[in-house]
């Protein structure tokens, strides 16, 4: 009877260690996707600001149609930064492991992807500023237009590259960290900690 209430013991002992690192590793990934969303709205918050003042005050118009775009662009961003900063307030962090799993691994695919279109982002700006006109104020918006989203693209390629790397590394952090697991071994049940 003894040797089952010690199993019974140690088998719960196993699980609620289990359930505490799901939890932690879940509550990580949430505290992560927190402080990027607060990164992605603090610079569309600034570029509102310096972009807000330049389309105001531009001397000329290439400049004026750059700080344009960075404004309509930064639109785009604290629109993505705001519900994802709510959702990952709000995420579920009961996940059991393979949820726990499913999650972080789509995490990471979205900014891989993310950093993939960031690139297409570069390039539309380089060609846009590649664009030759007769028309002296078309000529200035292509300018002014590639140069923002040469400028915003590098900014998302670096934030999403970042992002994608932070992730990966809690991930494989996660999975190095110490767990208390039950076992068989060779006589009969053990007891692995793993640190």
């Amino acid at each position: 009877m003894n040797k089952y209430i010690v199993l019974y013991t140690l088998l719960a002992i196993s699980l609620t260690g289990k359930a505490q690192t799901l939890l932690s590793f879940n509550t990580e990934r949430q505290q992560i996707d927190q402080q990027l969303m607060i990164g992605l709205g603090t610079w569309a918050v600034g570029n509102f600001a310096l972009s807000g003042y330049g389309w105001a005050t531009a001397a000329n118009a290439q400049d004026k149609y750059f700080h344009q775009m960075n404004v309509m662009w930064n639109t785009v961003n604290i629109g993505l930064a705001v519900p994802g900063y709510i959702r990952a307030k709000n995420a579920n962090l009961g996940l059991n492991e393979a949820q726990s799993w499913a999650a972080q691994n789509k995490t990471q695919k979205i900014f891989l992807v993310n950093s993939a279109l960031d690139l297409g982002y570069l390039a539309s700006g380089l060609v846009l500023k590649q664009q030759n006109s007769t028309d002296a104020s078309k000529q200035a918006q292509f300018e002014g237009y590639g140069n923002s989203l040469m400028l915003q693209g590098g900014f998302l390629l670096l934030f999403d590259l970042s992002a994608y790397w932070i992730h990966q590394h809690h991930g494989r952090i996660s999975q190095k960290n110490g767990s208390i697991q039950l076992q068989p071994s060779s006589n009969g049940i053990g007891l692995r900690m793993q640190f």
